[in-house]
């Protein structure tokens, strides 16, 4: 029986330069990598700061709301018009990012903390452990991804931020603790591991100093596409009810808000979900153009 924990992983460590290698300066003649990279510099700074940017048409406050306008469309000064309580729909949907960039920033910082932990520990300790971790992985990706943050979700009485993006974090480390495994084992006998074992560099030392820094690659890459995957995945949540809650601010918040009236003002939703698709395929493309060029294969 084929064993599931050392089954080959697309997009593992050999076949990815290290991030100083020649892969970086593939990607800075990129036009896409450019493009992209932008947009995604862009959108954190709409994320931190998004007073910079609502403020550009009509008031900037997504909380001053007049509902002698209740779901007035685009207007002047009011570009996207108003929701269905009279707020300025353009400022709701500046300050939305950043919730909706928070869940999927933090769900995925958290799950590539517990995936470098636990695909070091399984690719460079014995095989016991290493066995133990790939059984306790395999039961996490037992779980359909959504049905599992929905069943957590509904048990618990605050869903904010941070509980959202721990819950997306719970089921989302199994993938990358798969590929930091199998870019630590492709790592852990290269020649300069080999050499600093046999000086007497202790295993922490070798993890940190030499397998890490050249295993990371691959996971980072991933991790980017991941974010945008998070982001749709909590926009669904908060759709069917069971993701944020309002007093936040975010996309998925308004598509749910938006799905009775869609016939009679479809503007309610078609600006928060061009925001949200552009969001996503600025990621994942962004994340796609990186592993493209730091894969020898596709040069």
């Amino acid at each position: 029986m084929t064993d599931t924990a050392t089954a080959p992983v697309s997009a593992t460590g050999p076949a990815f330069d290290a991030p100083s290698g020649a892969g970086w300066r593939t990607l800075r003649r990129r036009p896409v990598f450019l493009l992209t990279g932008g947009g995604v510099l862009l959108l954190l700074l709409l994320a931190v700061a998004p007073g910079l940017f609502a403020g550009w048409f009509g008031h900037g406050d997504p909380t001053v709301c007049e509902l002698g306008h209740s779901a007035e469309g685009p207007t002047a000064g009011h570009p996207f018009g108003y929701d269905v309580q009279g707020c300025d729909l353009y400022a709701n949907v500046i300050h939305g990012a950043g919730a909706s960039l928070g869940v999927g920033l933090l769900a995925t910082g958290g799950g590539l903390a517990v995936a470098l932990v636990l695909g070091c520990l399984a690719g460079m300790a014995g095989r016991i452990v290493d066995s133990v971790i790939a059984r306790v992985t395999d039961v996490f990706l037992g779980f359909p991804f959504l049905l599992g943050a929905i069943v957590v979700l509904n048990s618990v009485t605050t869903r904010d931020v941070p509980t959202v993006a721990g819950v997306l974090a719970l089921f989302g480390w199994p993938a990358m603790t798969r590929v930091v495994r199998a870019s630590v084992r492709s790592v852990r006998e290269a020649d300069y591991v080999v050499m600093a074992r046999s000086l007497g560099a202790s295993q922490w030392h070798i993890v940190i100093r030499h397998v890490l820094p050249n295993a990371l690659t691959p996971v980072l890459v991933l991790a980017t596409i991941t974010v945008g995957g998070v982001i749709v995945a909590e926009s669904a949540l908060t759709f069917l009810g069971v993701g944020l809650q309002p007093p936040s601010i975010s996309w998925g918040l308004q598509l749910a808000g938006a799905q009775n009236s869609f016939q009679t003002h479809p503007h309610l939703l078609i600006f928060p979900g061009l925001f949200l698709c552009l969001t996503v395929f600025l990621l994942i493309t962004f994340g796609d153009t990186v592993r493209d060029a730091l894969d020898p294969r596709g040069r």
